[in-house]
């Protein structure tokens, strides 16, 4: 009997030998990849707000800049003068080839002692009771303002105008006092009442191409500041909120407003020692809109400098007069 024969296992040939010089090996990272790549694509809806956030924290990184700069600017002007300004420079580029620019930083104590009194008693009689912004005044121009008048009467404190020339420029927007109001703080910050009253006599525009008081006094006077008058003092800073146009001469009835506001407010040697004895910039603190600006421990002088002040006659050319928007030294 046959018995048929087993069946044969099917041969196996045996794997040809793994050229590891020329394989490809596929690794974890590769086969997540390739799973990525199959997978259907979105339809785009997060691109733009991957590009909404790049151009966002762009911008914070442009005002973190500009305002670390400033920041690093007003801590060097403790100690130094500007060499130019925002305001500086705007009026080299808008001027023709005639443009001469004069600027001649003095401290204060090179300064007749009544310029500085007479400024304060011009621009901003709570000048050592407000934190660097006098909302009262803001207040009352405004309230002026709404009259629809072509001119407007400015609100700004001598802080506010200190930063503006340093910074920024004389053009009245605002975007521009949106940009001013935390510089305002940080300068009040930073440097003390006699610093930013000295910077502010420094660097602002007297005249075209006239900067500081030291080349107002010069170019108006033909003598030093340190040499004026009383009654020049008051004649220079009736010049500040447009002095491009005003000269001295064309400015004697605001002058005598301005020397009888001298008067009441007094020496400033008592307000510079009252803001050190203080241990502060001499101000209420920034909710100072939010009741009375003025401090009753400065006595009834200064507040009645601040009625004075609010009291004067709107008088075309003096006074109170509103300021155009143009002014470097004004809104």
């Amino acid at each position: 009997m046959n018995v048929p024969d087993a069946p044969q296992p099917p041969h196996e040939w045996p794997d040809p030998p793994l050229n590891l010089s020329s394989a490809t090996l596929v690794t974890s990272g590769d086969a997540e990849r390739f799973r990525d790549s199959e997978a259907p694509h979105s339809s785009g809806a997060s691109s733009p707000l991957s590009i909404l956030r790049k151009v966002g924290l762009g911008v914070l990184g442009v005002i973190a800049l500009f305002y670390g700069g400033c920041a690093l600017a007003l801590l060097a002007y403790n100690v130094v003068d500007p060499w130019t300004t925002g305001v500086q420079i705007q009026r080299r580029l808008e001027a023709d080839a005639s443009y001469e620019k004069r600027y001649a930083p003095r401290p204060l104590a090179a300064l007749d002692e009544d310029l500085p009194l007479a400024v304060v008693a011009a621009e901003d009689t709570r000048f050592f009771q407000h934190s660097g912004i006098d909302w009262n005044a803001i207040g009352e121009a405004l309230d002026e303002n709404r009259d629809g008048d072509d001119e407007r009467r400015g609100g700004s404190s001598i802080t506010q105008q200190l930063v503006k020339n340093l910074f920024l420029t004389t053009h009245s927007t605002y975007f521009r006092k949106a940009v001013e109001l935390p510089l305002t703080y940080m300068a009040e910050l930073i440097l003390s009442k006699r610093r930013i009253l000295e910077l502010y006599l420094t660097v602002i525009e007297w005249g075209p191409g006239i900067y500081g008081a030291e080349a107002a006094a010069q170019y108006h006077y033909g003598q030093s500041a340190a040499q004026l008058t009383r009654y020049q003092a008051a004649a220079l800073a009736a010049c500040i909120p447009n002095p491009r146009v005003r000269r001295p001469p064309q400015m004697d009835r605001y002058a005598r407003i301005i020397l009888r506001r001298m008067k009441i407010v007094g020496p400033l040697r008592r307000h510079f020692e009252t803001s050190k004895s203080r241990g502060t910039v001499g101000a209420p603190g920034p909710l100072a809109f939010m009741g009375n600006p003025l401090s009753t421990a400065d006595g009834p002088p200064l507040q009645a400098a601040a009625r004075s002040s609010a009291a004067e006659p709107v008088v075309p050319g003096v006074g109170l007069e509103p300021t155009r928007d143009t002014s470097p030294n004004g809104f």
